[in-house]
């Protein structure tokens, strides 16, 4: 949700324009402040990175790499020589010399799972070896794996961080990694022309014309949820890499019929499945949205103020309604990390973050959600991921 001033809108953000009441309340009446959940020393301000760190978890003792937190929550068994490597299936203009090509939609249109899954078939099936396999995903988020034992080289780029660019300067250039850049190639080969992206093309959806690999890691762990925390905890998220993270910390993943990761997702589905969980099952719910990600990565400016607004109408306000009958509770506010509209990718800008404890309520401030008066309060956590115990503990 955190974004810079947008001259589109009065230069404000969009946390500043929606009209999010109950976020709004909890800031006046909580603890608001900001908070680094990427640390300087890690290059990319992943969602990867972000979401170990807001679930307490330090990423630079845990993290080793994005793709095979996604394997876990795909059901990929990961050997130890095992190297996951996650595949886009994106759009590339039509340029004929495949260095020559822009990256014109990370997503492809946000193809939907059943048309991904029949190209990731065409792909393993044609590009597969002994060595290499590819596992079809959500949408446009899919997983290869790569029997590697020496340690990888590869010198990857994610997708969304070069919309609209040339990719020529962001292809792999060593050794190992022109490996893959072969696939990639050989893959638009296998896909321009298939009958799929010739439909989706007079359905005016931008085609899957090549995968694109990234995100590369082997096998991970993380501490268990509830040693640390002695609360028995869920996650509920639209895509692999939350419930991977979650599955890896001994969260109970919830599935939910309509989650689909962007603006479209059925925001109050995920807010009945955590609260039957919290009321029937257990004592902690990591809710994830991505709909105001996918909204900055493909600068939809009306789009991330409106599911600013969705998250607080259809998952905070029914989530608050039935835990104030229930008695006390607390809740946590925040965004993952940053996805400025003018820049299409992260940041690593502290985020603000708001926390409500109804046992334990301030004086009301006129304070509001947003970055401007989280800063007002020069209140900063710098450990990402030593808010989990903040506010927990």
């Amino acid at each position: 949700m955190a974004d810079y001033p947008v001259k589109e809108l009065g230069y404000k953000t969009p946390l500043q324009c929606a009209n999010k009441p109950n976020m709004d309340k909890l800031a006046q009446l909580g603890e608001l402040g900001l908070v680094h959940t990427v640390p300087l020393t890690m290059k990319m301000p992943g969602s990867d990175i972000a979401n170990m760190s807001v679930l307490g978890y330090d990423p630079e003792k845990y993290y080793t790499g994005r793709s095979p937190l996604e394997a876990v929550s795909m059901n990929i068994n990961l050997g130890e020589d095992d190297l996951a490597v996650r595949c886009n299936l994106v759009t590339l203009s039509g340029e004929e010399n495949y260095e020559d090509k822009t990256m014109v939609d990370y997503s492809s249109d946000e193809i939907t799972s059943e048309e991904a899954a029949e190209l990731i078939k065409l792909v393993d099936e044609k590009l597969g070896s002994d060595t290499i396999s590819f596992h079809a995903g959500v949408s446009y988020r899919h997983c290869m794996v790569w029997k590697l034992k020496e340690e990888p080289n590869l010198d990857l780029t994610p997708p969304h961080d070069i919309s609209t660019k040339r990719i020529g300067n962001y292809l792999p250039r060593t050794e190992q990694g022109k490996i893959l850049l072969e696939l990639m190639k050989e893959s638009e080969k296998l896909l321009k022309d298939h009958p799929i992206n010739k439909d989706r093309i007079k359905r005016g959806l931008n085609p899957a014309t090549s995968i694109w690999l990234w995100g590369e890691g082997r096998k991970p762990y993380l501490d268990s949820f509830y040693d640390k925390y002695k609360l028995k905890g869920a996650v509920v998220s639209a895509v692999d890499l939350i419930k991977g993270i979650g599955l890896c910390a001994g969260l109970k993943p919830l599935y939910v019929k309509g989650a689909t990761g962007n603006i479209n997702t059925d925001f109050s589905a995920k807010a009945k499945s955590a609260i039957d969980f919290l009321l029937n099952e257990g004592d902690f719910v990591y809710i994830h949205v991505e709909a105001p990600d996918e909204c900055g990565h493909r600068h939809e400016i009306e789009n991330k103020v409106r599911s600013i607004e969705l998250i607080d109408e259809k998952v905070v306000s029914p989530i608050l309604e039935e835990m104030e009958k229930q008695g006390d509770f607390r809740i946590m506010i925040l965004p993952d990390h940053a996805t400025p509209l003018s820049l299409r990718t992260h940041t690593h800008d502290p985020v603000p973050y708001v926390i409500y404890d109804s046992s334990s309520t301030k004086n009301s401030s006129s304070l509001k959600y947003d970055e401007e008066s989280a800063r007002k309060t020069n209140r900063i956590i710098e450990k990402g991921y030593t808010l989990m115990d903040h506010f927990l503990k």
